[in-house]
């Protein structure tokens, strides 16, 4: 996203520091929705912590297992993460370290860290993972579009979950006054996801909600951005989906799926998170509400 840019002198000389743009907090507050929320829970497994993350491996696997399949989640905390992966059959990696997408690039600048991630958890394992997805949730799919950038990472990685946290700058800097223009160099590697989703190389799945940061384009936004890109039209639709959300929208191609919900309240974002266990469901199927 944009950053903001602090400058001054000192000594003569100018300086600059450079911050990454904040989100407007939400003014909306509604309490018609239930918001329902998992129980924390710890699932058995094995944990070992990584150079990055740790890695939970549920007690169904052992060193025999064949090929089981590993999730890479970013920006959901350690026991959501967790208790979905065992809920799905998977071990997941989970990365928490807090901070804006930025923050979340900056761990993958380097290309062949991923890989070497990978290595380490398979390392640890005893294991070689198969598939290999990538997950995250609001900042944390900054990490997921580093990732993708690195041509031996694309190609190792089966589909990818973004949940509520595609977003990128206005080309003004600011939304409006009507219909607001965005940056979509920022865009490219998810259309490239999508549309190898769409012809069934990847599976894909990306969730938005109505929430407008206000500094930076929506997940809205840039949902509307990839369709049309696609070719392809968002079917408007009210049904109930998982935790209590109510499902506004959906675009079903190959095996990209593309998912629209209610709410533009705090409340609401995390609503998303704590689907996270049906959500993976549908990612591993190819399958969807």
């Amino acid at each position: 996203m944009r950053r903001l840019v602090h400058r001054g002198f000192l000594g003569g000389l100018l300086w600059a520091v450079v911050l990454p743009a904040q989100q407007n907090p939400s003014p909306m507050v509604e309490h018609t929705r239930l918001h329902l929320r998992l129980p924390e829970q710890t699932p058995p497994g094995r944990r070992e912590k990584l150079e990055l993350g740790t890695l939970f491996i549920p007690t169904a696997f052992s060193p025999a297992t064949t090929d089981p399949p590993l999730l890479f989640f970013f920006h959901g905390g350690d026991w959501l993460p967790e208790l979905a992966a065992a809920r799905n059959h998977m071990a997941v990696v989970s990365v928490q370290v807090g901070g804006v997408s930025e923050t979340y690039a900056k761990l993958f600048e380097n290309p062949t860290r991923f890989a070497a991630l990978l290595h380490e958890a398979e390392t640890r394992a005893h294991m070689h993972f198969a598939p290999v997805w990538l997950g995250g949730w609001s900042a944390g799919c900054g990490a997921i579009r580093q990732i993708l950038k690195a041509p031996d990472a694309y190609a190792r990685v089966d589909g990818a979950l973004m949940i509520d946290g595609i977003h990128t700058d206005y080309v003004d800097g600011k939304p409006g006054p009507l219909e607001s223009k965005i940056d979509t160099s920022n865009l490219e590697i998810w259309l490239k996801l999508a549309r190898d989703a769409v012809a069934g190389h990847k599976h894909a799945i990306v969730t938005h909600s109505e929430i407008f940061p206000g500094t930076f384009a929506s997940t809205t936004e840039t949902a509307d951005y990839m369709a049309s890109e696609l070719g392809l039209r968002p079917t408007p639709l009210l049904k109930w989906g998982p935790m209590g959300m109510q499902q506004l929208s959906e675009l079903r191609a190959g095996r990209f799926l593309l998912l629209g919900y209610a709410g533009n309240s705090a409340p609401d974002h995390v609503d998303q998170l704590h689907s996270l266990p049906v959500l993976l469901r549908w990612l591993r199927s190819s399958g969807g509400p």
